[in-house]
């Protein structure tokens, strides 16, 4: 069995701004407050968290959707590679942005879920309103 996560966050912020961050390394870096490499086309790699996070573009829906294999280096050698889904859906007031993330290890969610919101979802907030 692996476990598997959904969460979301409303940033002040377009699809197109938000995606486009996601997708280049100095902006991503600049929201996390961490390193980050990415290879803007599908099968491009990508690296983040400070080299704590790999994987690769498996799809890029411009403005819409990202979809990438995705490991930590918390992982075993012998654990697949997770799956993130990340959506941009515009809102009244920005972008709602979700994140499913599946095949993490059994056990393993809970860790993630407050990954993802202290070390992605806490920064984007301060980093899209502060940019307004």
């Amino acid at each position: 069995m692996s476990d598997a996560i959904k969460l979301s966050v409303t940033l002040f912020t377009t699809p197109k701004e938000l995606y486009n961050a996601w997708l280049d390394s100095e902006k991503h870096s600049a929201f996390t407050g961490s390193k980050a490499t990415i290879e803007r086309k599908v099968g491009g790699r990508f690296t983040a968290g400070d080299g704590y996070i790999q994987g690769e573009n498996t799809l890029l829906h411009m403005n819409k959707r990202i979809h990438q294999t995705w490991r930590t280096t918390d992982f075993s050698e012998d654990s697949p590679d997770s799956i993130v889904e990340i959506n941009f859906d515009p809102v009244e007031k920005g972008t709602k942005l979700t994140i499913v993330h599946t095949n993490l290890p059994e056990g393993e969610g809970k860790k993630y879920r407050k990954g993802w919101r202290d070390y992605y979802f806490t920064p984007m907030k301060k980093y899209f309103n502060e940019k307004d």
